[in-house]
């Protein structure tokens, strides 16, 4: 059978990413990833010690870092990240700085870490207040904090679940569970840490019912990383991604719906006296403004069999 027809596979664009030794989501970073993209991904060497400040230290170390950009540069990407939040605030701001030098020199390539792509995240979207929800130890989340705080931005509330090993195995309802929980004091967005925490499928579900931008450490690596190649990173609907979702529940306060074609009633000055306008009047009630349609972009026409009209509800 002839496939020459085909011409061949589809030109990739290169992220190379460096992984702590037990990080299990590799399809959870892909499910950001446009299909012209590709991943290339090396893990650092094994230690025995559980998830902890100690492990963030030797997973983190510089030399460590350059053997792995090493294997990495030889399938040529154009951006390296190291996906690891807690190895990349447990140096603070100086650290992580130090950190993306180190791979920046290393692999002669634009670097970034996770925590530094998080730094970036919430400057994008304006968020200066933040919850944040780990599975890690209390003393490692006060890392976390300290490193937000050094950054300027203020923590709000948190939620963690001490957890020390198999991060990978927490289900999204726990994940939910802890954002509930930190949440609760009306911050700018709410962060969710650890590569190893799964929470691409929450993230829609967490900014509708909390109605603020939710970001996590794989989400914010994998945005960051893309930016750098000219790349957007895919998902559904989150509002880091998406600007429309920065407009949508994530940006709106609860409010009760306005019946259709009714508004608030014009009030005439003083001076003016109210006249009926009939035709006026039935003119507006077909285009009365009304809640968008579920994926539909307002400055767009309606389909005709609404006659351009916004439908009943």
């Amino acid at each position: 059978m002839d496939v020459s027809f085909l011409g061949g596979p589809q030109p990739q664009r290169g992220v190379g990413i460096v992984a702590p030794f037990d990080f299990a989501l590799d399809r959870e970073l892909w499910r950001w990833v446009p299909d012209d993209v590709s991943l290339h991904l090396t893990r650092t060497p094994f230690v025995p010690v559980e998830v902890s400040l100690d492990l963030a230290r030797l997973v983190s170390e510089h030399e460590t870092l350059r053997e792995a950009v090493q294997a990495l540069v030889a399938v040529a990407p154009e951006v390296l990240a190291y996906a690891c939040t807690s190895g990349s605030f447990v140096g603070g701001i100086e650290g992580e700085r130090a950190m993306s030098a180190a791979m920046a020199q290393a692999g002669e390539l634009p670097s970034l870490t996770t925590s530094g792509a998080l730094l970036d995240a919430l400057e994008e979207i304006g968020a200066r207040r933040v919850a944040v929800v780990t599975p890690y130890t209390k003393s490692v989340t006060d890392s976390l904090e300290e490193f937000l705080g050094e950054a300027g931005i203020a923590v709000t509330g948190r939620s963690y679940l001490g957890l020390t090993r198999e991060i990978w195995r927490v289900p999204y309802r726990d994940v939910v569970d802890m954002a509930r929980e930190a949440a609760v004091d009306s911050p700018d967005a709410l962060f969710i840490s650890c590569t190893n925490l799964p929470t691409y499928d929450v993230i829609p579900q967490l900014e509708a019912e909390l109605r603020m931008p939710v970001l996590s450490a794989n989400q914010v690596t994998m945005w960051a990383a893309l930016r750098r190649v000219g790349k957007q990173a895919v998902g559904p609907y989150q509002a880091l991604l998406d600007p429309v979702a920065r407009r949508g529940p994530a940006a709106m306060a609860p409010s009760p719906p306005e019946p259709y074609g009714v508004s608030e009633p014009s009030v005439p000055a003083a001076s003016e006296p109210a006249e009926p306008e009939p035709e006026a009047a039935l003119a507006g009630a077909g285009t009365e403004s009304a809640e968008p349609m579920e994926g539909h972009d307002p400055s767009s026409p309606l389909p005709d069999e609404w006659g351009g009209a916004q439908p009943p509800v």
